[in-house]
């Protein structure tokens, strides 16, 4: 198994948006590839979130990101998505092993 790991900062008044943009585009990705998205909220720092999403491999993710990120509606998603952030995105990938 694949997993991408992200982590970034919104403002909590931005939660119901991210919550939106985040739906929307697991819909998104789920027409390409098969994948499943847990988000979550540190309970110390409401502002920090993580998204670790996890597919069934490295090859099959790279094989569909192209057809993914070429659908307009995800690049409309991001500049949303971008313009809720207050930090950087922290991108991590990791294999499963156990």
């Amino acid at each position: 198994m694949y997993i991408k790991l992200y982590q970034y900062h919104i403002r909590p008044e931005n939660e119901q948006e991210l919550m939106l943009i985040q739906r929307k585009a697991c819909q998104i990705y789920r027409k390409y590839i098969k994948v499943q998205t847990k988000m979550l909220k540190n309970k110390i720092d409401e502002t920090k979130w993580t998204e670790i999403s996890f597919f069934s491999s490295e090859e099959n993710y790279q094989n569909k990101l192209p057809l993914i990120n070429s659908d307009p509606d995800i690049q409309k998603l991001y500049r949303r998505f971008e313009s809720l952030l207050i930090s950087e995105i922290r991108e991590e990938d990791y294999e499963e092993w156990l």
